[in-house]
């Protein structure tokens, strides 16, 4: 069971600290717990026994490339863990071409790579088959034969507003186990979009749904252990 959580641009070094020092009396090894702070606190991580990880970094080692982070200073601050291809960093103009550029690049380096894919809400209007055939675009130049590539769906248009459905998630959660496994891969699949202490447990118990991917509610340190919990009451 994977719990992850995208700080995106919150929390400064010493909130995040704090946030440590709360979260490892709550620590429980049957969880996998993968936290990615902004990249300024990236310099000073706590000591704390979770995966910590890089929202985003660019496919080169270093480079002339203003306001991008490298290969060579994730490996120099022990960063093995990168967020790919999130709608945000999607609505900022990467290409689809672009995060299949970033997965290869980091693949090879042996990052942990936890792979974002998500639709609009006018495709979501189109019914199943719109959907299913967006994320297969998504996953289609991805390396899915890639032993530590972790898919995360994140419906665009559920983030910071109001969960899919229990039947949405379930639906598209077997879509997307269904491509991969077309392609020979067994990945773990997490949800993401407005994860909450009050419908997490019933997110992770639905099949197909191997942990969750947090975004607001994992500010709160008290809310992201209640969905900790959550995830451990459904093992």
């Amino acid at each position: 069971m994977i719990i992850a959580a995208n700080f995106k641009m919150h929390l400064t070094p010493h909130k995040l600290a704090t946030f440590a020092a709360t979260l490892r009396d709550s620590l429980d090894s049957r969880l996998q717990i993968l936290l990615f702070p902004n990249t300024a606190c990236l310099a000073s991580l706590p000591q704390c026994h979770v995966r910590w990880g890089a929202q985003n970094a660019y496919p080169a080692q270093n480079g002339a490339f203003s306001g991008e982070i490298g290969a060579e200073v994730l490996d120099a601050l022990q960063i093995q863990t990168l967020l790919v291809g999130h709608s945000e960093r999607r609505a900022l103009g990467e290409s689809q071409d672009f995060c299949a550029q970033k997965c290869r690049f980091y693949a090879e380096l042996g990052f942990t790579l936890v792979y974002c894919i998500g639709e609009p809400h006018n495709v979501r209007a189109g019914g199943q088959e719109s959907v299913r055939a967006f994320l297969d675009s998504q996953l289609h130049t991805i390396p899915l034969d890639y032993p530590n590539l972790i898919i995360a769906y994140e419906p665009i248009w559920a983030i910071g507003t109001q969960a899919a459905s229990l039947e949405q998630i379930a639906t598209t959660h077997a879509d997307i186990k269904a491509l991969c496994a077309a392609r020979g891969a067994t990945l773990p699949l997490l949800y993401g979009g407005s994860v909450k202490p009050n419908n997490a447990h019933d997110i992770l118990s639905l099949d197909n749904v191997d942990g969750v991917l947090v975004g607001s509610a994992a500010l709160v340190v008290s809310d992201f252990v209640k969905i900790m919990q959550a995830g451990l009451q459904t093992l």
